[in-house]
């Protein structure tokens, strides 16, 4: 079939229901299957398991030329790319676990236009082979599609900076193929506030987009937060919810690799079958724990955020942080993985006391990674005064200790714009124009403060979330039911 001549909304539809089985779309699903097939740019925020997927994926296969992906988490990439290769569809991912062998079969696929989904990482996007098979003039591109679109504004500025020079991609693919040949972006993501909602929109670059919201309210799950006056008490209280959620399946999330280890240890001493996930793992553990889970052979992870991105399990009953995420984006993220198949699920919160004398960890904690953010923004700020004012990535990389991380904050800052995306070129600032050299940490000091008020409101909790997420209207006069404050 070639482009949109022959999809009509019957053929749209039909297709649709011989694929995935469904009678007809949820709201808004229709209209973005439309906005992509028209090849318009768009930014979709919808609820983790809201059917995003469905929405890039059918256009994709309905069109001719190749959809690539940019996923975050070979995990996501890899369950997605099995349940369209289960359905006999033309789809296949690209990143580091895979062997030369591997990688250079679906290259030529890519190359030979066999496929119609390619899925990868931004890295693994900007490695050479995979740009120089892209870039053919041959080669037709429909659309760039980020996955999980948050992880930009979450990981983009200090821990995966190649999400940094996503924008400039378009603009460089476009320079080798046809004239009449146009390429459409669309940002996918559960949660994203205004300010993210700027960030991805400025960063991708997107032109003139469609933006859809739905709000993230589930009433079926209920958010408490519990504060923890010691230590001790803050397991002991993880230990009785845990007892008393078990045989059901969940999740205990927490914010570092060492964590996860020593917790997951001291649970099974006490009895527990559970186990530690964390980036730090080797894939192919990655991947058993993961099965493990989903089959329902052990109840319970103990997990940094590394787990759950698009692993679907419908019969989680409880999601517990042991300690509070950093945002309330990945918050709500990481909470959305109970309750998806509609029944009562809950999530709870472990905060220390207020003052942090009995318990200091939580202070602690973002105290620390306030500072790294700072000093990481004074390497960059000192970094710019060495740097050539246009240069390549790679070469600079060669030279420069985290040049990459400080590129990234640069061009957050807005005194550097990329040529391409792996050519820089760093801005001349005059007097009436000065960019914001602290921008990336006011934004990590701003959403610090709104977490904490998240953990201290006495006002609904689901309202609190609400106008956080830019849905002031849905929010007025709203009282759940089912939160801890609302049940008080």
């Amino acid at each position: 079939m070639n482009q949109v001549d022959k999809t009509s909304w019957k053929y749209i539809l039909s297709v649709f229901q011989e694929i995935w089985g469904y009678d007809d779309f949820r709201k808004p699903q229709g209209e973005i299957v439309h906005n992509l097939l028209m090849g318009k740019d768009a930014l979709i925020i919808m609820p983790t398991g809201g059917g995003k997927s469905i929405c890039f994926q059918l256009p994709a296969l309905l069109k001719t030329g190749l959809t690539i992906v940019i996923s975050p988490l070979v995990a996501l990439m890899e369950n997605q790319v099995k349940e369209l290769q289960e359905k006999k569809l033309s789809a296949a991912l690209l990143h580091n676990e895979l062997s030369s062998l591997e990688k250079r079969k679906t290259l030529v696929k890519v190359a030979e236009q066999k496929l119609r989904l390619l899925y990868l990482s931004p890295e693994t996007l900007l490695s050479p082979p995979v740009w120089k098979t892209i870039s053919e003039p041959e080669l037709k591109i429909n659309a760039l599609i980020l996955d999980e679109a948050h992880c930009l504004v979450q990981w983009g500025d200090t821990f995966r900076p190649a999400y940094r020079r996503l924008g400039a991609v378009r603009k460089a693919l476009l320079t080798s193929k046809a004239p009449a040949e146009k390429i459409s972006i669309a940002a996918f993501t559960a949660t994203a506030d205004r300010e993210a909602q700027k960030i991805i929109k400025e960063t991708l670059e997107l032109r003139q987009p469609e933006i859809y919201r739905l709000n993230p309210y589930r009433s079926n799950l209920s958010p408490k937060v519990c504060i923890a006056w010691t230590p001790k008490g803050r397991k002991q209280k993880l230990l009785n919810f845990v007892r008393e959620k078990l045989p059901n399946p969940g999740l205990v999330y927490v914010r570092t690799r060492r964590d996860s280890e020593n917790i997951a240890t001291w649970l099974e001493k006490k009895g527990y079958p559970t186990t530690s996930y964390h980036a730090g793992l080797h894939a192919e553990e990655r991947r058993r724990i993961e099965s493990k889970w989903l089959d329902g052979e052990i109840p319970f992870v103990v997990c940094t955020s590394a787990f759950g991105m698009g692993i679907n399990k419908s019969n989680v009953r409880w999601v517990i942080h042991f300690h509070p995420p950093s945002l309330l984006s990945e918050y709500v993220q990481e909470i959305g993985r109970a309750g998806r198949d509609g029944l009562p699920s809950e999530a709870l919160m472990l905060v220390s006391e207020p003052t942090g004398w009995l318990d200091p960890e939580d202070k602690q904690r973002q105290n620390f990674f306030t500072n790294r953010a700072r000093s990481q923004l004074l390497r960059a700020e000192e970094l710019i005064k060495k740097l050539p004012p246009t240069g390549n990535v790679a070469a600079v990389s060669e030279k420069f200790h985290d040049s990459a991380i400080a590129l990234s904050l640069l061009h957050s800052m807005g005194k550097l714009e990329w040529l391409d995306p792996f050519q820089y070129h760093i801005k001349r600032e005059n007097n009436t124009q000065k960019s914001d050299t602290s921008s990336p940490f006011k934004n990590q000091t701003r959403a610090a403060r709104q977490m904490n008020k998240y953990i201290t409101t006495k006002a609904c909790r689901w309202q609190f979330l609400l106008d956080s997420f830019g849905f002031t209207q849905d929010a007025k006069n709203w009282n759940c039911g089912h939160c801890d404050n609302c049940k008080i």
